[in-house]
């Protein structure tokens, strides 16, 4: 069942009150903007408070609370960025992420009551840019929104016509363009998320130089956004992953425990 939030007048006075207190957004600054973001939630207050929220910042939303619909509607028309609730009926939030990964390089944000941290990093694994446990803040998650999608544009290119795209980098068998989010290694693509293009390519900058988890979460994080230095770990594993899915014999990253990491020099 596919649930439309166009409209405030759904609201409950519960998602009112939680909107009113967490946000604190003004007309006068309301600036809008094209993005579209998909939101799979069973829960009917999340989706109507959260959506009022990033509709008032000029977000257009679509809202769903079957994840299974979620999943034929997003592979259809593909959103810019999807919230997802990981516990969900039918089909939960890391089955539906894995079916949309296998078509496309989507970002997505995590929206869970899991506290786990197994749970957060299985999550991040699979391929999750960020991940929010509930209760949140909503303008948290607004901001969190904004830096994925803001990430997105760096790294896809999308900037004002007046600048210069950046150059593509190519270290050994590497080669990364930042203007089209585009990375290969000994020629094979190897589909990367924002995060883990932007940790890469800090790291593959200065081969031999060693990278705090700190100096890489400056590199793909905005500085508002909070995140655990451990989130890094969990990164460059799956970085890794999807290297040695075509060529099983990659080792560039190195692992300097207590230090950080560095790509290995050619």
């Amino acid at each position: 069942m596919i649930t439309f939030c166009a409209t405030s007048n759904s609201a409950s006075r519960g998602a009112r009150l939680m909107l009113a207190t967490q946000t604190t957004i003004s007309r006068a600054s309301y600036v809008p903007v094209s993005q579209t973001i998909a939101l799979v939630d069973d829960d009917q207050n999340i989706l109507t408070s959260v959506s009022m929220a990033l509709e008032a910042e000029g977000y257009k939303v679509r809202c769903f609370s079957d994840s299974v619909e979620a999943l034929r509607e997003v592979a259809e028309t593909p959103p810019d960025l999807a919230v997802l609730d990981i516990k969900m009926p039918k089909m939960d939030g890391m089955e539906l992420l894995t079916r949309l990964r296998r078509e496309q390089d989507l970002p997505v944000i995590f929206l869970t009551s899991l506290t786990d941290e197994t749970d957060e990093a299985l999550g991040l694994r699979m391929g999750a840019d960020d991940y929010i446990t509930k209760p949140f803040s909503l303008r948290l998650l607004t901001e969190r929104i904004r830096a994925v999608l803001r990430r997105m544009e760096l790294a896809s290119g999308m900037r004002d016509e007046d600048d210069e795209d950046e150059p593509p980098m190519v270290r050994g068998s590497l080669a990364m363009d930042p203007a089209r989010h585009r990375c290969t290694w000994h020629g094979d693509n190897v589909i990367l998320t924002v995060t883990e293009f932007l940790i890469l390519k800090s790291l593959a900058l200065r081969p031999g130089h060693v990278k705090s988890r700190d100096q890489l979460l400056d590199a793909a994080y905005d500085e508002n956004i909070y995140v655990d230095d451990r989130t890094i770990d969990s990164h460059i594993k799956r970085i890794r992953r999807k290297f040695r899915a075509v060529d099983d014999g990659f080792a560039q990253i190195e692992t300097l425990y207590g230090a950080g990491y560095r790509y290995k020099e050619a």
